[in-house]
């Protein structure tokens, strides 16, 4: 069973993550990025009007996730990705890989993200 879920781990790491075309961001004098999100459909739409919600939310991403983010090129692996993460980070970027899988199924679960096939 053991041996199954680390196949499973390899092939995730194996995967080419893309940044979502249209997804506008930024980094700041200091390399910190942020994502700006449209809040889009009828249901933001109701809330920026009744609510005063923003139509564009700021997403700020941490230290390493801001390093991360313009390494996403569509060429890289997640493997590929940490080697300069784990260059940079060192200890702090420990457990590295199981860190990098979690940020990117949290991107892909907000739609930040998408897989090349």
């Amino acid at each position: 069973m053991k041996s199954k879920k680390n196949k499973i781990s390899e092939n995730y790491l194996e995967k080419c993550p893309v940044r979502q075309a249209g997804l506008n961001w930024s980094a700041d004098e200091n390399g910190m990025v942020t994502l700006d999100v449209e809040n889009k459909g009828a249901v933001n739409r109701i809330a920026q009007k009744l609510l005063k919600k923003p139509k564009v939310s700021h997403i700020h991403l941490d230290e390493m996730g801001s390093f991360v983010w313009p390494l996403i090129d569509g060429e890289k692996t997640i493997m590929d990705i940490g080697i300069p993460v784990e260059e940079h980070f060192g200890e702090k970027a420990k457990p590295l890989y199981e860190r990098l899988a979690q940020f990117f199924r949290i991107l892909e679960n907000y739609h930040f993200i998408e897989w090349k096939e």
